[in-house]
């Protein structure tokens, strides 16, 4: 039997880091958003396009905005996982005869979060690491 553990902590940011991680969120709406409207206009042109066309486009899209420089790119990449989890549990669901709610574009208010799969933080005693905001 494996026992699963969660904690949760308060962060206490400075001003700047504050900043810092609300950019990265704005960053990560933006893409979540713009891959949003790639896919719908795909599946209007009847076109395939899958979470891995979407994550190869990243670095050209670093140099068209490079505001996406802010953001460790493991985080980018999470937000594609992220649109086409959304996209699987829509047609999960469409398959199944339950209620689906297609994936909507997200607004200030609806992407709160961001996700660091792999690297780009480090605990170091009481403080923590995050790639691109500092130590908090």
């Amino acid at each position: 039997m494996n026992i699963l553990k969660a904690y949760k902590f308060v962060l206490k940011l400075t001003k700047k880091q504050s900043k810092s991680l609300q950019k990265i969120l704005d960053e990560c709406r933006w893409l979540y958003n713009l891959f949003l409207e790639q896919r719908i206009s795909a599946h209007e042109l009847e076109i395939k396009l899958t979470k891995y066309d979407q994550l190869i486009v990243i670095p050209a899209l670093k140099i068209e905005r490079p505001s996406l420089d802010l953001v460790h790119s493991q985080v980018l990449q999470d937000v594609g996982v992220r649109l086409d989890k959304s996209f699987q549990n829509f047609f999960r669901r469409c398959k199944n005869g339950e209620t689906p709610g297609f994936p909507r574009f997200k607004g200030c208010d609806r992407y709160n979060s961001f996700c660091f799969p792999q690297s780009g933080f480090e605990l170091d005693g009481k403080e923590l690491k995050i790639a691109k905001v500092g130590r908090v």
